[in-house]
């Protein structure tokens, strides 16, 4: 994952650089010197903020294991179905 920096003229003159460049890390953007804002790609900010993720992913939470979970037994019982 590669870092980028952009002043907001650099932005502004080539926003297509800026995109590729988010596709393999964020892309800092400065005003003035200092950063003021962060580009992503979609996927970058969904697993930031965890929306759209994956079973695997939520199962691979620190500290998952800690939480006791122990619900209780359910039996289902099964009927005949009626086809008339």
């Amino acid at each position: 994952m590669g870092v980028t920096t952009l002043s907001s003229r650099e932005l502004n003159q080539d926003v297509g650089r800026a995109k590729k460049a988010a596709k393999h890390g964020p892309v800092f953007i400065t005003d003035r010197g200092k950063p003021a804002h962060v580009l992503l790609s979609i996927e970058d900010y969904q697993r930031l903020t965890g929306r759209h993720r994956s079973l695997v992913d939520a199962l691979a939470m620190p500290g998952l294991s800690e939480i006791e979970f122990d619900p209780p037994r359910v039996t289902i019982e099964g009927r005949s179905a009626e086809l008339t």
